[in-house]
């Protein structure tokens, strides 16, 4: 029997109680066969005594910090924006002395907010990170170290990954289940969880703007138009002239909609094509860099090392494997 993937969840004093239960949630719905979990999740705070919430009630916590010593992956959730560390950089007595006992090659995760406590420990020094789209000017000058990307949903540099504001601690989590077990397995925890499994662009389509004309033509029905003929090149001016829109208008419109540009956007979807179709079939390499518009096998290679750091090869050699332990069970 595999063991679980253990998951520690750091409650600070006024966690937002949503994000608390996250973990639970989105890990807890991620089970084999048999139905045994893939993930054990327990939270634990600096004392093991309860944590008050910013709900107005306390929440009861089993655990104390070491239990951050057992964890593969540490998860500290969100925070008051408007308490000591996020307003003066004060971190809370006892959090150094419990990342300290974090083992070496657990993952370490911020959701919101407490992107605050992992800049204050140093640990995004040299960097991509995010939080709330409000506090990214804040926790960019208070730590210019930082590379605060303040567009994004989530930020995943490896060992260390940050979310932006409250349903992103949901995509995330989703982005874990799906790195660790491959997007078949997120996408039926999605299910379960009656959420997307993948949310387009970034969090940069929240950021308060003037409200649209109603004559204003959006950039829907090309992104629909594109996922179905990502076999094909296809550039801005092609995707413009679809929408109606000129180059110019098109980009300005599909950045305010999707929180990224065209270009980008594209180069993602073909990405995530191209895994879903080495996960889930017998197609080679070639047959899958035609599929997903890369026109040439190298082509692939070189844009999935250059994304996700591993090779067509040994990305369909991890997730077929993960995939074949399932059905074993």
């Amino acid at each position: 029997m595999n063991r679980p993937h253990r998951v520690a969840v750091l409650a600070l004093d006024g966690a937002f109680a949503f994000e608390l239960g996250v973990p639970d949630k989105i890990f807890g719905s991620a089970w084999w066969d048999d139905l045994s979990p893939r993930y054990e999740v327990r939270v634990c705070s600096l004392d093991g005594g309860p944590v008050r919430t910013s709900a107005g009630f306390a929440a009861h916590v089993e655990h104390g910090p070491e239990l951050m010593a057992e964890a593969d992956t540490v998860i500290v959730s969100t925070i008051r924006p408007d308490g000591p560390v996020c307003a003066v950089g004060e971190l809370p007595e006892g959090v150094e002395a419990a990342f300290a006992q974090v083992r070496e090659g657990a993952r370490i995760v911020s959701f919101c907010s407490s992107a605050f406590v992992l800049a204050g420990l140093g640990l995004l020094d040299g960097r991509r990170a995010t939080t709330h789209w409000l506090l990214t000017e804040t926790l960019g000058r208070r730590f210019p170290r930082v590379e605060v990307d303040p567009d994004v949903l989530f930020v995943d540099e490896g060992p260390i990954l940050t979310s932006a504001g409250a349903g992103a601690a949901v995509d995330l989590c989703l982005h874990l289940v799906r790195r660790d077990w491959g997007s078949e397995v997120a996408n039926t925890v999605a299910r379960r969880c009656v959420f997307p499994p993948w949310r387009e662009g970034g969090q940069a389509q929240f950021i308060e703007r003037p409200v649209p004309r109603e004559a204003d033509v959006g950039t829907a029905e090309t992104r629909s138009w594109a996922l179905e003929h990502l076999d094909r090149p296809l550039s801005i001016d092609e995707l413009a002239r679809h929408a109606n829109m000129s180059r110019r208008s098109f980009t300005r419109r599909f950045r305010e909609e999707v929180g990224t540009s065209p270009g980008r956007w594209l180069a993602r979807q073909r990405i995530d094509h191209a895994r879903r179709l080495l996960e889930s079939s017998d197609l080679t390499v070639d047959q899958i860099a035609g599929r997903a518009g890369f026109g040439t096998a190298v082509s692939l290679r070189q844009q999935m090392r250059a994304v996700l750091g591993v090779s067509p090869s040994a990305y369909r050699k991890t997730f077929r494997s993960a995939a074949s332990a399932s059905d074993g069970r």
